[in-house]
């Protein structure tokens, strides 16, 4: 089976929406890595007076690790998945929190405008068609010297990194995906990092899309050599505001 994309891939989504938040806290470590990534961003005074973009937010559990990191934060979410969607917004938040249902590659014909201070995506970029265009619009809706942080599976070119995420997806993801009665959307996991950048070509890839400060961070515990959290900004702003 090969990688799933845009329609198929949401469809998957909107399947396996009513049973990812609890197969997904079964990944050791899963909401403390986003909450990793999310403090990486690093936003001052808590975020108090910024915005920041929830690109791929799907049930919410990206945003609540961003509502906690950076309480003062305005964060909006923003999904393709209906599915994915609906079980974010059935959560308590607070007012400072929206959401908005699109598609990455659509996201400003849905209404939603920068700047925004700063841009988040977890697990997003190896699951899109063409990342390089949604790089060039997160890259237009940040302001000058908006912040980018990338919460990604994506290996670190070791053969041992491969070999140990092809070795936790054999013995865990996919059984649980026959669990779920969507085997296509875990097998589309599995496949889709494999097939994505590495650590290094993605952040050439954040390079040549025009960010700079472009920085990769690993995850620890298991996902060490799997998973990183890629930093980046857009060019200008005040002097001396770097991270």
């Amino acid at each position: 089976m090969t990688v799933l994309r845009d329609a198929e891939l949401t469809a998957a989504f909107d399947r396996g929406a009513p049973t990812y938040d609890r197969l997904a806290a079964l990944a050791p470590g899963h909401h403390a890595q986003l909450r990793r990534s999310a403090r990486r961003l690093g936003l001052p005074r808590g975020g108090a007076g910024c915005r920041v973009l929830d690109l791929g937010c799907g049930t919410g559990a990206s945003t609540a690790a961003l509502a906690r990191a950076h309480p003062g934060a305005a964060i909006v979410g923003v999904d393709a998945s209906a599915g994915m969607l609906r079980r974010a917004r059935a959560k308590p938040w607070p007012a400072r929190v929206s959401f908005v249902h699109a598609p990455a590659e659509r996201v400003r014909e849905a209404g939603v405008a920068g700047p925004f201070d700063a841009v988040f995506a977890a697990y997003l970029f190896r699951n899109l068609s063409d990342p390089d265009a949604v790089l060039r619009t997160v890259r237009a809706l940040l302001a000058p010297g908006g912040r980018l942080a990338v919460h990604e599976f994506a290996l670190g070119g070791r053969r041992l990194d491969r070999a140990v995420w092809s070795a936790v997806c054999r013995g865990v993801v996919l059984p649980l995906g026959a669990v779920s009665g969507n085997r296509h959307l875990y097998d589309h996991l599995w496949r889709s990092v494999v097939e994505f950048d590495t650590a290094p070509a993605f952040a050439a890839r954040l390079a040549r899309a025009g960010f700079g400060q472009v920085r990769v961070l690993p995850l620890p515990g298991w996902q060490t050599g799997i998973a990183h959290t890629f930093l980046a900004r857009r060019p200008g702003g005040r002097p001396g505001s770097g991270w």
